[in-house]
């Protein structure tokens, strides 16, 4: 891993982006990485745009701003790469993973992308089936941990279900079907 390592994460208020940046916060804490997981509040509203972001590292952090180049960047909402430059400050090198029922090959086309790495992952369709909701969220976890290697995924797996148990005690099928769209998002994620 590198010395502090970046993910930014794109979505619409109420997809839960801010919830999926904090989550694998909690995750990489819990494996004695240094962490740092934070949104960026402006004037959201339901539907917005949005963005949170984390950045891990080793060694303690030391500083405190956004994230402008990214290692990574998640997109909860493909709806935003039509608005937003969402691979704005990723390297070529960098890894853009996005919500899409989309093949990487597909996006890469439709959106002219060079030189980035891609993947795609139907979180949608994966949280109707999983949680009865089309909240991309945690299986964007799933399918990050796949297409970096950055956390041991039974590790963050556990970690992310004592968080759900806290949040959403004496539900736990909510728990339960988090725990399984994030599996699925895992195994189905597709890569380029």
């Amino acid at each position: 891993m590198k010395e502090i390592f970046e993910i930014r994460w794109h979505g619409r208020g109420g997809q839960g982006a801010k919830t999926a940046a904090l989550l694998f916060g909690d995750a990489a804490l819990s494996t004695g990485k240094y962490i740092q997981a934070f949104p960026e509040y402006g004037p959201e509203r339901m539907g917005a745009p949005v963005q949170s972001f984390d950045r891990m590292s080793d060694k303690p952090i030391t500083i405190h701003c956004g994230i402008t180049n990214p290692d990574i960047v998640i997109v909860l909402d493909s709806t935003l790469m039509k608005t937003i430059d969402v691979t704005d400050g990723l390297p070529d090198d960098g890894y853009l993973l996005i919500n899409t029922h989309k093949s990487p090959a597909e996006i890469r086309k439709e959106f002219n992308i060079k030189g980035k790495k891609i993947a795609t992952c139907d979180a949608y369709k994966i949280s109707e089936e999983t949680i009865g909701k089309r909240i991309p969220n945690t299986p964007m976890l799933g399918a990050l941990i796949k297409v970096t290697s950055i956390l041991d995924f039974n590790q963050m797996l556990k970690d992310t279900e004592e968080k759900l148990k806290k949040k959403f005690l004496g539900r736990p099928e909510i728990v339960k079907g988090n725990l399984e769209s994030i599996k699925k998002a895992y195994e189905e994620v597709k890569q380029e």
